[in-house]
Formats: structure tokens, C-alpha cells, sequence
């Protein structure tokens, strides 16, 4: 590894590539992004094309396709009565109608939203987690809001392992600002647990050399995992020392997780990843919408039913108009995060929206019948030419796959791949 250049500056600031510190004591305090300070790196830096963070988001029960998808097509079209809440994000963001993977269907297969046709396997936001997330403190982060039955992942390892997310805003908040003394008992957790990992390497070379081939061959899967999960803990080592980023947001009392305060959740979670995203600490984060049986109210009349009873709403118009009242809060949420990220400034005077690629979508097409088929799916930020309605026929042979979305958005963020799931090809040419 190159040694790292460190120039002070007569504002007695170290510069350290992109990031600034604050050096006193023998100790570096990591500052906000200062314009002055900033502004002759950002000058004598080449701008680059593309995106460099990576947000996917996905609703376990859906999005009615009837208020997701406008009428028109193309620029121009009337905000369904879901996306109303974005309307003035309208020209940031794109909707893809008629996109799937082909996948079976049912709640079982509901990770096909960013596995692609097989469930359960190398998610796309994983795929450019081990790309490009190294560059960050957290390679990837898995969030979720709410309550459901089971547990879920949304997020997949090369090996098909489900990874855990966190629900909690309290602990996404201290993963992100984390004090001196939970960093080093941080980084005597992950040594005691590469030195285990080590162990367990051993012994489990030893035990591979005395079992017959199909034994072998699971092990060799196994050696895989850890080998992963070595990785893993190696790169969090090697940044444990780095500068920590602080913050004066304020978190309530209490976590907001029962279930009927999964808005509440939603807006916690939103404006830490806005967090992240700002103080660099994470370049891929996937956040699961949740939802269970909770009865929600809005403007002081309860809904009808549960969350979960109104997806199941068998086409009865009521039912129906609960559930896109419940769907359009979820948006409302989504805008903020919007807001946030368009507010917020590089030096170089880019957006944080412009730099992140923002995936709505869901594994499941129409919660009522259980189909996961023509996938809501809504793409923001990213530097895209936005503002459009792209309905995809699907009945036509060449038609294009939620997969051909994905290896745009991955070519987007630096990955260079043709290929994901069942699809390869791309969609560049709709962002033109």
C-alpha cells in the first residue's frame, strides 16, 4: 500500500485526499465538508462521469401497480396518486413499468427484487458492494424498518447467505458515530473474531483431507463463507484507526419499532443514511420496508385494516384506497430522503442526489395474487437524464429484464459487467 500524502494548509487543517481533519494533540477529529478548505482541491480535481453510492430500497408487500404507474408514457405524465408525494423530485427520478425477472412466484421468492430470476442468491447490491464498498468504513449497510412475520434478508452473499440488517436507528447511529471507547472494543471484537476465524480455518484444512469428495466439496463451500467474512473483518481492521466522523443530529429517546411506527422508523433511517452517504462511511446501503398487520391512521380515521389484510385486497376499492394511502406515507418518507440529498452539497458543488443512484422497487408485483411479476420499480439521482415513464412491453421477444436495469446501474457505479441473473444486456439507452 502507497504511503498516504498529508499537506497542512496554513488554517492549520490537514488535507488527507478528499476528507479534512482537524490535527491537535497528536489526534485527527474528522470535520464537516468546508467550502474553504475544500474549494482548491475540488478545483484541481478532474470531475467524473457517474455514480459512486448505491441505494436500493424495497417494499415486502408491494406497490399497487394501478397508483405506481402513470398513464402516460414518457415526459410529461401526470404523477399517480402513489408517487404524488415526489412531485418535486419529478424531473430526478424515472419509472420502469413491465420490468420483472421472470421469477417464480409468492412471498417465498420475494428476494428476486435484487437477486434477479433465482431467489436467494448474489444480490446485485452485493455485487457492487465487493466493487466498490471497500473504498468505504462499511462496505455495505442493510437497514429495515418495521415488523413481518419470519425473518428476511434482502441483501445476498457471493454464497447465497442471507445478510442481517439492522432495525434499530439507535444502533445504525452508533455504527455510524461511534465513541472512542466503542471503537476499541470494536476492534477487540474483530480481532478475537479473526483470530477465531483463523482456528476454524485450520481445522477445518485438517478435517478436509480425511472426508470422501462430496464432503470435500461442502467444505470447500464453507471455506468459501469464511473466507468472505475474513475479508470482511480484515478491511474494518484496517480502518479502525481512521478518523470518525461526528454529527449533531439528534435521535429521539426511544426507537420508533413497533409496528404501527413504521413512518416514524422510515424518517430515522432515511435521514442516517443521508448521514452515511455525507460522511462517506458507507457507499452501498439496501433498506427493507417491512409490514405486518398494523393498523395505521391518518388524519385521525384509523384504516380499515392491516397493512398486510389491505395488500390481500381482493380488488375491493376501499381496501384498495387504504393500502395507496399507506403506500403514498411510504413516498412522503422517500421525499424527504430526496430533499436531503439534493440539498447537500460536494465542494465541487454536485449533489449528493447526483452522485447516488437511488432503486425503489419490490419483489412482488401484486401482493393480492402473490405475482412477482411487472415489478413497480422507480430509479432516482445518479446523473441520469430523468423525468420519464418507460413502459416496457413485455410481449415483445426482445423485451428487456429488471436485470438489464441493474447492469446499467451497476455500469453506472463503476462495475464492469454485461451480465446479471437471466439478463445481458443493458438499458443506457433509455436514459438518453
Amino acid at each position: 500500500m502507497l504511503p498516504m500524502r498529508t499537506q497542512t494548509n496554513l488554517t492549520g487543517v490537514s488535507t488527507i485526499g478528499r476528507r479534512q481533519f482537524l490535527r491537535a494533540a497528536g489526534a485527527l477529529i474528522a470535520l464537516p465538508t468546508l467550502e474553504s478548505i475544500a474549494a482548491p482541491i475540488a478545483q484541481a480535481a478532474t470531475s467524473t462521469a457517474g455514480a459512486k453510492n448505491l441505494v436500493s430500497i424495497g417494499a415486502y408487500l408491494g406497490w399497487h401497480q394501478n397508483a405506481f404507474f402513470p398513464k402516460e408514457v414518457g415526459k410529461g405524465y401526470h404523477l399517480p396518486t402513489t408517487l404524488a408525494p415526489l412531485a418535486d423530485y419529478q424531473n430526478d427520478f424515472t419509472v420502469f413499468s413491465g420490468l420483472d425477472h421472470r421469477a417464480p412466484n409468492g412471498h417465498g421468492a420475494w428476494s428476486n427484487f435484487l437477486c434477479g430470476n433465482t431467489p436467494n442468491t448474489y444480490s446485485m447490491d452485493q455485487i457492487v458492494a465487493d466493487q466498490i464498498g471497500q473504498k468505504s468504513r462499511f462496505p455495505s449497510l442493510q437497514l429495515t424498518a418495521g415488523t413481518g412475520e419470519g425473518s428476511k434478508a434482502m441483501s445476498f452473499t457471493k454464497q447465497g447467505m442471507g445478510l442481517p440488517m439492522i432495525q434499530r436507528p439507535s444502533v445504525f447511529y452508533k455504527q455510524l458515530f461511534m465513541s472512542e471507547s466503542d471503537r476499541a472494543r470494536m476492534e477487540y471484537m474483530l480481532r478475537s473474531g479473526r483470530s477465531a476465524i483463523d482456528l476454524v480455518l485450520d481445522d477445518a484444512t485438517r478435517l478436509k483431507k480425511s472426508v470422501p469428495q462430496s464432503d470435500g466439496d461442502k467444505l470447500e463451500e464453507y471455506f468459501d463463507s469464511m473466507r468472505s467474512v475474513e475479508k470482511r473483518m480484515e478491511r474494518q481492521i484496517s480502518q479502525i484507526n481512521d478518523p470518525l466522523p461526528t454529527t449533531d443530529y439528534k435521535l429521539p429517546d426511544s426507537d420508533p419499532i413497533t409496528p404501527n411506527l413504521l413512518m416514524e422508523a422510515e424518517v430515522l433511517m432515511y435521514d442516517l443514511m443521508a448521514l452515511a452517504i455525507e460522511t462517506e462511511s458507507s457507499r452501498v446501503l439496501s433498506f427493507f420496508i417491512d409490514g405486518l398487520g398494523q393498523v395505521f391512521s391518518f388524519d385521525g380515521q384509523p384504516l380499515r385494516s392491516g397493512y398486510h389484510g389491505l395488500s390481500h385486497h381482493g380488488n375491493d376499492p376501499e381496501m384498495i384506497r387504504d393500502l395507496v394511502s399507506i403506500e403514498s406515507a411510504h413516498m412522503v418518507c422517500l421525499s424527504g430522503f430526496l430533499g436531503q440529498l439534493k440539498e447537500k452539497k460536494r465542494p465541487n458543488g454536485k449533489s449528493l442526489l447526483d452522485e447516488t443512484i437511488i432503486l425503489v422497487g419490490t419483489g412482488m408485483g401484486d401482493a393480492s395474487r402473490h405475482s412477482n411479476a411487472n415489478l413497480p420499480t422507480l430509479v432516482a439521482g445518479g446523473g441520469f437524464n430523468h423525468g420519464s415513464h418507460i413502459a416496457i412491453d413485455q410481449r415483445k421477444p426482445d423485451a428487456p429484464l429488471l436485470g438489464d436495469l441493474y447492469i446499467s446501474l451497476m455500469q453506472r457505479l463503476g462495475v464492469e459487467t454485461n451480465e446479471f441473473s437471466n439478463a445481458s444486456h443493458n438499458m443506457n439507452q433509455f436514459f438518453s
